[in-house]
């Protein structure tokens, strides 16, 4: 599998657009900070870039520097691990591009359980793109053979693996409230 994690990060760098297994669904990720390859990404979905993206990340460190500065409670809040996965919506600085934001001034970010997005995070050394592998509006994909079905060719890396128990997608939270926005 390390060659894999290697492999699908080299892709990434390079400006690639990869699947891999979330604790959900398959996801679609790249480079955050290459603004060609999301835009390619939110294109692939079929999505507007008005809505923005969710970010995931082995852990916090990865994501402070797109986030404002949060309280000693919101970091308790953000790090802290949950029965299902919990994706937090939190104020961001104007710079954060607007590929990755949309129209908001916050920016979604999950602190990833998953065995695989972490790894891939953390040889990233940083946060990565994580939308799930579907058209926009379609049922994302929980299989590679799902993925080749919706995607074929069009990406650049597929890094297999089991996705996560959950069937539903992430909780979406309000970071610094805490209240629930989608469960």
């Amino acid at each position: 599998m390390n060659w894999h994690i290697r492999e699908a990060a080299r892709r990434i760098t390079a400006g690639g657009i990869i699947a891999y297994p979330t604790e959900t669904v398959y996801g679609l990720g790249c480079d955050p900070f290459n603004g060609p390859a999301v835009l390619r990404l939110i294109e692939l979905k079929q999505r507007k870039i008005e809505q923005g993206v969710i970010l995931i990340a082995s852990d916090l460190s990865q994501l402070e520097s797109l986030l404002l500065p949060l309280d000693a409670s919101a970091r308790k809040r953000v790090a802290g691990r949950y029965p299902r996965p919990v994706t937090w919506v939190l104020p961001c600085p104007q710079e954060v591009p607007v590929w990755l934001r949309g129209k908001h001034e916050s920016l979604a970010v999950r602190i990833t359980r998953h065995p695989i997005a972490g790894a891939l995070c953390a040889r990233l050394g940083g946060p990565l793109v994580s939308t799930s592998a579907n058209r926009h509006g379609g049922h994302p994909a929980t299989t590679p053979l799902g993925v080749r079905r919706a995607f074929g060719d069009r990406l650049d890396y597929l890094l297999h693996g089991p996705v996560g128990a959950d069937a539903r997608p992430s909780e979406i939270r309000d970071g610094l409230s805490g209240k629930v926005l989608r469960d």
